[in-house]
């Protein structure tokens, strides 16, 4: 829900005023900060109360991966500073998600987990975050999307690093098996 509310705030951007584009990227900015505490909320409580789940794995992975897609793709309609802005958007959100798969698979492979980055879920969230609250000065000179463009395409070309460097310590801990 978090992240759909996101995603509304981003795709309304380039239809209402002033006013309203500094509220939405206000709310953008938190809602991306409330998702990630309301991840390492839930994780916490799932291991420090004994909670967890032959299920939980599942709980946890699927709604990350959504509210990635939703954020990540969304922010590419909140830009009109040129035509194919919603494809960097599903750009960046396509190489979120590998990022993810590549460390799953991983684990399900029986190897490390790798969290590394340069561009892990916490980085990615950062940089839209501060993408949204840059934007807001961006308000005042005609907003168009202009450093949310540089974030989707900074998160997008880093995921791709944090991709190929997580499918190379795999590949390395299985040649050394």
């Amino acid at each position: 829900m978090i992240a759909a509310g996101g995603a509304a705030c981003f795709a309304a951007l380039p239809h209402v005023g002033d006013a309203a584009q500094l509220g939405l990227l206000a709310a953008a900015a938190t809602l991306v900060q409330l998702r990630l505490l309301a991840n390492l909320m839930d994780g916490m409580l799932a291991i420090e109360e004994g909670r967890q789940s032959k299920t939980g794995p599942l709980f946890n992975e699927i709604p990350d991966r959504i509210a990635d897609v939703l954020f990540l793709a969304a922010a590419g309609y909140a830009i009109t500073w040129f035509s194919w802005a919603e494809s960097l958007g599903w750009a960046a959100a396509v190489a979120a998600v590998l990022t993810a798969y590549v460390r799953v698979l991983g684990g399900s492979l029986g190897l490390a987990e790798h969290f590394s980055g340069p561009m892990a879920k916490p980085h990615r969230m950062a940089v839209l975050t501060t993408a949204c609250l840059l934007s807001i000065f961006e308000v005042a000179y005609g907003y168009e999307g202009r450093v949310l463009a540089v974030a989707l395409a900074v998160i997008a070309a880093g995921s791709i690093v944090t991709f190929a460097r997580r499918t190379r310590l795999l590949a390395r801990e299985l040649s050394g098996q």
